[in-house]
């Protein structure tokens, strides 16, 4: 429990400036590249249900219910602050009868308790695993809570194999500063947490592997 208070009050602490003050949205999209590709390749069946963890600024949740309109949505995130900013964007873009949000923390997160949902369509992560400490736990515990035939899509940073390693180094000092680490072992656990449940992964490396999308799909039957 002491545990997630800490990293709900970092969480508040790296974005409280941020949020207010209007420009994380409109900085992320430089560096963020892998959100739009991920949200266009969910793919969720016509009344499914989509849940985000770490749905930030909510931005991804109406960008994603706008692409996909007969679809429900959740959104969950540790920060309260990231929270208030998701529940804004949300009411502005009229689709609160679509998404519906909610503070949890993503390694003790119930779907049942929280939304009364048994189990999702597809689940996806943006830029989130890099931020979460105990983040195999969260993509493994994410996978298993998929129906069947539902696939968890996450999009993150990747190695940067393509590029100089001064650009690799700055690259990763910078994403330190903000709370950041890159998984280089990202493809290596969606293929195991994959097998774990007799399904199936896929690694989609973009922009030279600057951006990441591992996706774990879980059996039909």
């Amino acid at each position: 429990m002491t545990d997630t208070l800490d990293h709900s009050a970092l969480m508040d602490r790296v974005y409280r400036l941020q949020r207010r003050f209007g420009f994380y949205d409109a900085t992320r999209k430089y560096y963020l590249l892998a959100r739009d590709p991920m949200i266009a390749g969910l793919r969720p069946p016509p009344g499914g249900t989509v849940l985000e963890i770490g749905c930030g600024t909510g931005r991804n949740l109406v960008h994603a219910a706008r692409h996909h309109p007969q679809v429900r949505f959740h959104g969950i995130d540790i920060s309260r602050e990231m929270l208030s900013a998701a529940g804004a964007t949300v009411a502005r873009s009229g689709l609160q009868n679509r998404i519906r949000l909610a503070l949890a923390d993503a390694a003790a997160f119930d779907p049942a308790k929280t939304f009364g949902s048994a189990g999702y369509d597809r689940i996806f992560i943006s830029y989130a695993v890099s931020m979460i400490p105990q983040w195999r736990m969260v993509v493994a515990d994410a996978a298993r809570r998929l129906l069947p035939g539902g696939e968890l899509h996450v999009a993150d940073f990747g190695d940067m194999a393509g590029f100089p390693s001064w650009f690799k180094t700055s690259m990763h000092a910078w994403l330190r500063w903000h709370h950041v680490t890159p998984r280089p072992d990202l493809f290596e656990a969606a293929a195991e947490i994959a097998a774990s449940l007799s399904g199936a992964s896929q690694a989609h490396r973009l922009h030279r592997d600057f951006s990441w999308i591992a996706i774990v799909r879980k059996p039909a039957v």
